[in-house]
């Protein structure tokens, strides 16, 4: 269930991220508060949490001024997810896809290359058992539980890489993962996951790499 917080947090980083609030547009905590129907110590918490994300500034005598999108930390999940539901959601996607095309395929090689050498078989065991239940979902036509496991495979993947940064990586792949619920998963790409997981798991790092790029450019 949504929590008050979490719907004027939604309510004014979408409108910040959609342009229904402009750049440079300054509002007061009033302003706010009537726009959400939230009490003001909700308001003013979820600015400072939008201040964070550098959507708006705060300031006791200029009120909230709204930020520009160069000013956004464009790789927090929830400014993710907030331009992925705007206006600006092709453009959006766009570049997500050039980030995930840059980093993936590194990280399932290197991945492929821990588990061919020192590479712990319960690792291999898991990423092997997330993509059979990936398989599974897309079979009985389970969306949530599909998307679940193909959440769980990626992030398996940036993780058993090695590499601190693509593992931090996560959250954002995780964002993009997630708007794909309302999506039949599709045979051929089902087919990539596992085929992903098997080259991974047999440390095949060439066949690892071309096979989450595909993923990625068919996402």
């Amino acid at each position: 269930m949504t929590s008050t917080f979490d719907r004027v947090l939604d309510d004014i980083g979408a409108a910040v991220v959609d342009g229904g609030l402009e750049p440079w547009s300054r509002r007061s905590t009033d302003d706010l508060v009537a726009r959400t129907g939230a009490s003001r110590s909700i308001v003013r918490e979820a600015v400072r949490v939008l201040v964070g994300l550098g959507l708006v500034h705060a300031g006791r005598r200029v009120g909230v001024t709204v930020l520009p999108p160069n000013r956004w930390d464009v790789l927090d999940p929830r400014v993710v997810r907030w331009r992925l539901r705007g206006p600006d959601a092709a453009r959006a996607t766009a570049e997500l896809r050039e980030l995930r095309r840059a980093v993936e395929p590194a990280a399932a090689a290197a991945a492929a290359a821990r588990s061919g050498g020192d590479g712990c078989a319960a690792d291999r065991e898991a990423l092997l058992a997330t993509a059979g239940a990936l398989a599974d979902a897309a079979a009985t036509g389970d969306r949530r539980a599909f998307v679940a496991a193909d959440v769980a495979l990626h992030l398996l993947v940036l993780e058993l890489s090695g590499n601190a940064l693509y593992a931090r990586l996560h959250a954002v792949v995780e964002a993009a993962l997630r708007e794909r619920v309302g999506i039949d998963p599709d045979r051929h790409d089902v087919g990539l996951h596992v085929a992903l997981a098997e080259a991974v798991a047999a440390g095949r790092s060439d066949d690892a790499s071309d096979r989450m790029r595909e993923i990625v450019d068919r996402t």
